[in-house]
């Protein structure tokens, strides 16, 4: 997959990756405000082994945010399964050099778009931490809504903390009546 935006492009993981993925990652602030499976501090090896996971994926659900071709980030999406089907969660980091370009925010838009479109989704929605207001106006600005406070959800870093729902509701999604099949 790949989509290519004004000031980034997203796409496939590629095996060539691993050392500008273990230098972007490898930053306490971007440990901070992702789940703890983001293992600080974040090593070369780990790289390896989340793009080997990500190239076998299948549906593909996780990208690379590339910037003039080295990846910088990452944005994935989880479709849920059973009454949750019409939904996934989505998450992104960026390497913090690459903060405040509005990069994260095309990335944002264009993987939502593209996770409606291909899995025929209702909702896509994130729960960032209370804490990561740069994460929440991000969300703001492609679209999604906050829908809630989920208190004291996480702990992160020592600390038990909030996380906020956002959600984004495509224009096109099924009427909340209309019959579904599964």
């Amino acid at each position: 997959m790949r989509l290519a935006l004004q000031r980034s492009e997203v796409r496939s993981w590629e095996r060539g990756d691993a050392r500008s993925m273990a230098f972007y990652a490898n930053n306490r602030a971007v440990w901070l405000n992702l789940r703890d499976a983001f293992p600080h501090p974040y090593m070369l090896a780990d790289a390896r082994a989340f793009i080997r996971a990500a190239r076998r994926s299948r549906p593909e659900t996780r990208f690379a945010i590339a910037v003039e071709g080295q990846a910088v980030g990452s944005i994935a999406f989880a479709p849920r399964t059973d009454v949750e089907r019409l939904s996934a969660e989505i998450g992104y980091w960026l390497g913090e050099p690459f903060w405040g370009r509005g990069i994260a925010t095309e990335a944002l838009v264009a993987v939502t778009g593209f996770a409606v479109r291909e899995f025929r989704l209702a909702r896509v929605y994130a729960v960032p931490f209370e804490w990561n207001e740069a994460s929440c106006r991000v969300l703001e600005k492609a679209g999604y809504v906050l829908e809630g406070r989920m208190r004291r959800s996480a702990i992160k870093d020592g600390k038990v903390i909030d996380q906020l729902l956002y959600a984004y509701l495509p224009p096109s999604a099924p009427a909340r009546d209309a019959p579904l099949t599964a």
